[in-house]
């Protein structure tokens, strides 16, 4: 049997209730994350949550324990030490595995990716091996943001789908969700990249291990509490790990 994309859908017992873990990296998160956590339960109660917080001063960590005594599907990794996007997903992602997760998303803590999109996410997997929520297609798009930095941001994309032979239009979308098989290689082997082209490496592995990814549009909106952490150096750096996966993969 096949679905109407003609692709074979995902086995029925990798969709069981229990068997989704979304993860949501935090730092300094403490006016969003409550409120992110609410609409996720009310949206797909059956989903299970990981926050993974690096440590965060303004008690974010704090607000996530107090919520876990009214959401039992919620938990909390505190991650002492360096701090970094990549390093926050890659320890989620670990986790999620470790425990047996049949289907392991990932999306931002700042209120920018809307949970309403999560139902339409996981029926798109059921035709594919990893869907991505795009700002970048028909129907997506981006909302609070100057045009300036909407242009620079889907350039940046551009740039990298062409680096690194990637046929997708949002490679620096955090908003994710992937089948266990298209994440495994994570427990074994390095990932080059710690900060924000993380994505773009789990992308690019994903696609050469012959994944099928399907891009669902989704309206991001720009955070209005809370400070962005991503730096100038970081875009730099992100550039940077780019250019060596690319060129040092065989």
């Amino acid at each position: 049997m096949t679905t109407e994309s003609g692709l074979p859908p995902i086995p029925a017992d990798a969709r069981a209730t229990g068997e989704t873990l979304v993860i949501i990296p935090t730092y300094n998160e403490s006016a969003n994350i409550a409120e992110l956590i609410h609409q996720i339960f009310e949206i797909a109660g059956h989903l299970h949550l990981l926050v993974v917080d690096d440590n965060s001063p303004d008690r974010t960590g704090e607000i996530v324990e107090n919520l876990k005594t009214q959401y039992s599907n919620l938990e909390l990794l505190r991650r002492p030490g360096e701090r970094g996007l990549g390093l926050a997903l890659t320890a989620g992602i670990k986790r999620g595995l470790d425990q047996g997760y049949q289907t392991i998303g990932t999306m931002d803590a700042d209120l920018s990716h809307n949970p309403t999109y999560l139902p339409k996410m996981l029926s798109l997997l059921e035709q594919c091996d990893l869907v991505i929520g795009s700002r970048y297609v028909e129907d997506g798009g981006t909302v609070n943001w100057a045009l300036g930095r909407v242009f620079l941001s889907w350039l940046a994309n551009k740039f990298a789908a062409a680096l690194l032979h990637v046929p997708v239009h949002d490679l620096t979308s955090n908003y994710r969700l992937y089948r266990r098989s298209t994440v495994e290689w994570i427990r074994t082997e390095e990932v080059k990249s710690t900060g924000y082209s993380f994505e773009g490496e789990l992308l690019y592995r994903a696609h050469r291990l012959g994944a099928r990814i399907i891009e669902c549009p989704i309206i991001f909106h720009d955070r209005t509490h809370g400070v962005s952490k991503l730096h100038r150096r970081e875009i730099y750096l992100g550039a940077f790990n780019l250019l060596r996966l690319r060129f040092s993969s065989r």
